[in-house]
């Protein structure tokens, strides 16, 4: 009952400030007074909050029940509206039943741009939207995954499975060698360097500027594409509060079975380097797996409260999120708040402020190593089942004696790493005021504050026993940056009978600060005191702080023309002066120009009544990058190097200096030039609509670190403008109303096909990377020019050679002999296609959402198999070398122990994918008892994610990059955090 009067109350207010805010009427004879209802004209359901509003401005909403009473002028006629459905105009009678229907006008969807709107009918450049419906259904952490197989020409992946692990997010493929090839981030118009800090609860829109001709307003930041964010807000006359809870549960998706003790020791006594060393009848003890892999625990909730009238709007939101990873020791945490006030104070005068405050910290776990350097995930695989966790003299110490093998213990590894957590807090504050001189013309100045505060702690402990004397170590990095940011933007909107002209100018200026500061100490008395005071030693190279600041000055505009929406055209162009250049060269120009022409609104078109729309668009635009180089890039820059003044004679030695880099005078942006066309086509009452693009791209002048010869210069490398590539592809997005009425059906689905190239090189013609195993101990990652980026390169096997066991190798350059000579491209990270279906079905109150994404195409290097399937010394291996030669004239395709392992193809395997991504059936509980308590929304759901892959590649997960976001490395899997299966329950509850 007091939940019921609270409702009551709480209703009672929302009315009172609601009709404080317009002027009422006097009451005569010729007025009326009006009772009625407003409901869903699909389902009958009332409605809630629905705006109820006059000609003279009285108004009111409608209550729990969907009823309203109002009292206005004789003749009047009643406005009524509400989001998701269309505005109804009805003329005012004592007794009114009013219904509804839910809005399906996409072509009047408002579209954010850079520094503005525009309707998504009158969209000239090649902008994705995402769907935001079913975010709080779905187990996401981040912002980004939100993106995942929901966009054409935009790949998500998620490059390793570890909590709060970051995300890879390419739009139209990879433009920057060296740079970074995320898009610009921008959330509420504040532009940011990632979305960590943001709970995708609060996300209302989210839409993906992908050409140049869109993203070129933000000029120098966007070469990667624009991700542009709105918050949710407070909505007028609609107070509301609402809560989500999810509870998860996560599992290891896919296990690699090991040798069992016998097997183990059948395998050592082929390979011959530790047999002797292994007891006889030795019997499994450990099962690592089931030791270090445990049921990860996510739980998040999600709180926000919002109302607003004609002049004040307000949200308010809080989260919380603690995520358990699926390996001990491994968990991420975020604590996040958000406040957006948005106060009409004048006609004239708009003033807005958001403030986001996160507090986020995380512990990480050796992965993405060999078990020789501490990576837990091989670890688990490569220890004989045969030994135990404990030291088998002392049960106080952890075992570390694996038949003489330098095999790390994961469950000691796990246990000292509870002590390793990295800690960010992050404020942003933004401000803004919109002044209307007259109409049409405003002025929109802005100012930001995002501050970030980051800590990295990590203790090592001390251990005292016969075979290990280890004095414990700890270290502390801690870091801080602040980022100002200053708009200034004047738009003019004039409309000549059918012409309609919008300008706009502006200016940004951004500036930056950085400082940071290290300590690392040993020799600790014992394990009681973690922190640096309790440590003897300093270490002499260990500790120092350092800072740095760099700068943007912007000028930016637009001008588009629109004829009847009709024929649309648009240019725009940027300028942007960096601090990290030379003056000779700070400053570049990013222009660019698009057009479209709605073919539907010609007379020859107009007897197709089954067209709802049909526009053909292209554009051209230039965008710069300059995050390949640091903050001062063209100075000439020193190393300082302590000197050890505790020795004999050295008490006031002095730092030694050196020349740290070899300067570059001429640094230029790095830009990339975009040509888009597409075709948007709407048809059956908007039940169909499909939208296509090609794009051809070239990023040139692509600033890269190129190496120098050993002895050349003071310098090892040198920062320049170096190389030119292209990316080119096509897009196809089709979204579709199956079926309607009582049982829905609707459909969503994007394929994306891009082609990557490396044009040219200047200086250095190959770039190396991606080591990994120590016994290949050579790179497996080769780039140069007319090849696709990240290719593998090695030997070519030709299968296992049934007379000897080994591999047979490809002699390719036909001298009798297998050399470095022999090896050639063995395999392309890159897929062919990318692809996302969503399927979501609903009878009555029952939804089903069935989300499924995939690669196609792609080649995954998977390094663990070296680790794993080796046999080149005594770590165990997986139960796939049982298969394994041993007999002459024996076929199969698993070598002998103790193979001729060379870095080959033999390693790389077929990457595509097929993943049922998300799977999630949800029930609106509905009924008077509710009603009565006010409540408007109680959705219990459940969630299967990562539930089934089908695939042909034999790791743990083929979503995999061991090397993260880079651009020149891709598809490696080399022990990494795996991926996890998890079942989420939740609700959602809205009053």
């Amino acid at each position: 009952m007091k939940c019921y009067f609270a409702k009551k109350l709480s209703f009672l207010c929302v009315c009172f400030l609601s009709m404080a805010v317009f002027s009422v009427p006097a009451f005569s004879q010729n007025s009326i007074s009006i009772k009625g209802v407003v409901s869903d004209a699909a389902t009958g359901e009332t409605l809630i909050g629905v705006s109820v509003q006059s000609e003279s401005n009285n108004a009111t909403i409608t209550d729990v029940d969907g009823n309203f009473s109002l009292t206005v002028p004789k003749g009047t006629t009643l406005l009524f509206s509400y989001v998701g459905y269309e505005s109804l105009s009805v003329a005012a009678a004592p007794v009114m039943t009013v219904q509804l229907k839910e809005s399906t006008e996409l072509l009047d969807e408002v579209v954010v741009i850079g520094y503005g709107t525009v309707k998504r009918k009158d969209v000239t450049t090649s902008i994705s939207s995402v769907s935001t419906e079913d975010l709080d259904q779905r187990p996401i952490i981040s912002a980004g995954q939100a993106m995942q197989g929901k966009a054409a020409g935009v790949s998500v992946v998620q490059p390793n499975g570890a909590p709060g692990g970051e995300i890879s997010v390419r739009v139209r493929g990879t433009t920057s060698f060296n740079g970074s090839n995320d898009p610009l981030y921008v959330v509420d118009g504040v532009p940011v360097d990632n979305l960590k800090f943001l709970s995708p609860g609060d996300i209302a829109s989210l839409q993906i500027l992908k050409d140049a001709s869109s993203a070129a307003i933000y000029g120098s930041r966007a070469a990667n594409g624009v991700v542009i964010i709105t918050t949710k807000a407070g909505e007028t006359g609609n107070a509301k509060i609402s809560f989500n809870a999810q509870l998860g549960l996560t599992s290891v998706a896919n296990r690699i079975e090991s040798l069992n003790a016998a097997q183990y020791k059948d395998l050592q006594n082929e390979i011959g380097l530790i047999q002797n060393n292994i007891p006889d009848n030795i019997t499994d003890q450990t099962d690592w797996f089931n030791e270090v892999y445990r049921t990860g625990i996510t739980q998040n909730y999600q709180v926000a409260v919002s109302n607003g009238t004609d002049k004040l709007r307000y949200y308010l939101s809080a989260g919380a999120l603690n995520e358990k990873g699926i390996l001990d020791a491994a968990f991420y945490k975020r604590y996040n708040f958000r406040a957006n006030i948005d106060n009409q104070i004048r006609s004239w005068l708009n003033v807005n402020a958001n403030v986001t405050y996160s507090d986020y910290m995380s512990n990480g776990v050796t992965t993405g190593q060999g078990s020789n350097r501490g990576g837990l995930v091989l670890a688990v695989v490569n220890l004989p089942p045969s030994l135990g966790i404990m030291d088998a003299t002392d049960k106080t110490l952890y075992n570390h004696n694996f038949y003489g093998m330098n095999i790390v213990n994961p469950i000691e590894a796990l246990a000292n790493g509870k002590d390793d957590q990295s800690k960010e807090n992050r404020l942003i504050a933004s401000a803004n005021a919109t002044v209307t001189f007259i109409p049409g013309l405003t002025l929109k100045s802005s100012f930001t504050l995002d501050r970030r505060n980051a800590v990295q702690t990590g203790f090592s402990p001390v251990i005292h026993a016969t075979d290990r004397d280890e004095w414990g170590s700890g270290w502390d990095n801690r870091n801080m940056n602040t980022l100002l940011v200053i708009d200034n933007v004047l738009t003019y909107n004039k409309a000549f009978g059918k012409n309609r002209i919008e300008a706009m100018a502006g200016s940004s200026w951004t500036d930056s600060d950085y400082t940071n500061s290290w300590i690392s100490g040993s020799h600790y008395r014992n394990n009681e005191i973690k922190t640096l005071n309790a440590a003897n030693k300093i270490d002499l190279n260990g500790a120092g702080s350092g800072a740095s600041a760099w700068g943007i000055m912007s000028y930016f505009g637009r001008i588009s023309y629109n004829y009847d929406s009709k024929y649309l055209l648009t240019a725009n162009v940027r300028a942007d002066g960096s601090s990290k250049l030379h003056p000779d060269h700070r400053w570049g120009t990013f222009p660019s120009f698009s057009a479209a022409w709605r073919m539907s609104s010609e007379e020859f078109m107009q007897d197709l009544e089954w067209l709802d729309d049909l526009k053909i668009r292209g554009g051209w635009g230039q965008t710069g990058n300059q995050s390949g180089i640091g903050d001062y890039a063209y100075l000439q820059r020193y190393n300082l190097s302590r000197q050890p003044w505790y020795e004999i004679g050295k008490a006031d030695e002095v730092p030694t200096i050196s020349q740290a880099n070899l300067r570059t005078r001429d640094l230029t942006w790095e830009t990339t030039t975009q040509t888009n066309i597409g075709v948007d086509f709407t048809a059956f009452k908007n039940r169909l609509t499909i939208n296509m693009d090609y794009y051809f791209k070239t990023t040139t002048d692509m600033l890269m670190n190129v190496s120098l010869p050993a002895g050349a210069a003071a310098a090892s490398s040198i920062a320049r403008n170096e190389g030119e590539m292209m990316n080119k592809g096509f897009e196809f997005s089709v979204s579709s109303r199956n079926l309607q009425g009582q049982f829905t059906w609707n459909t969503d689905f994007n394929i994306s096909f891009n082609k990557n190239k490396l044009k040219s090189l200047e200086l250095q013609q190959i770039y190396t990377d991606g080591w990994t195993s120590d016994v290949l101990h050579e790179p497996v990652v080769r780039n140069e020019p007319g090849r696709a980026l990240g290719g593998f390169f090695g030997y070519v096997s030709d299968g296992v050679d049934p007379e000897t066991g080994n591999l047979i190798y490809r002699d390719l350059n036909d001298d009798g002999k297998i050399s470095s000579s022999d090896r050639t491209y063995i395999g392309d990270p890159n897929p062919d296609f990318t692809y996302g279906l969503t399927n979501t079905f609903s009878y009555k109150n029952i939804n089903l959402s069935i989300f499924i994404q995939g690669t196609y195409g792609n080649d995954v290097y998977n390094c663990s198999r070296i680790e794993t399937e080796g046999m080149y010394n005594g770590s165990n291996q997986s139960t796939r070398v049982l298969g394994r030669w041993r007999v002459p004239g024996q076929m199969t395709d698993v070598p002998k122990a103790g193979f001729n392992i060379r870095n080959a193809d033999y390693f790389v395997e077929d990457g595509s994918y097929l993943r049922v991504k998300d799977i999630s059936l949800s029930y609106n509980i509905k009924g008077a008892f509710l009603k009565k308590l006010g409540v408007s929304r109680l959705q219990p759901y459940f969630t299967a994610s990562n539930l089934l892959t089908w695939t042909g590649y034999k790791g743990m997960d083929p979503e995999v990059n061991q090397w993260g976001n880079s651009g020149g490395v891709q598809g490696i899997d080399w022990g990494t955090y795996p991926h996890s299966k998890s079942y989420v329950f939740g609700v959602n509850v809205e009053f």
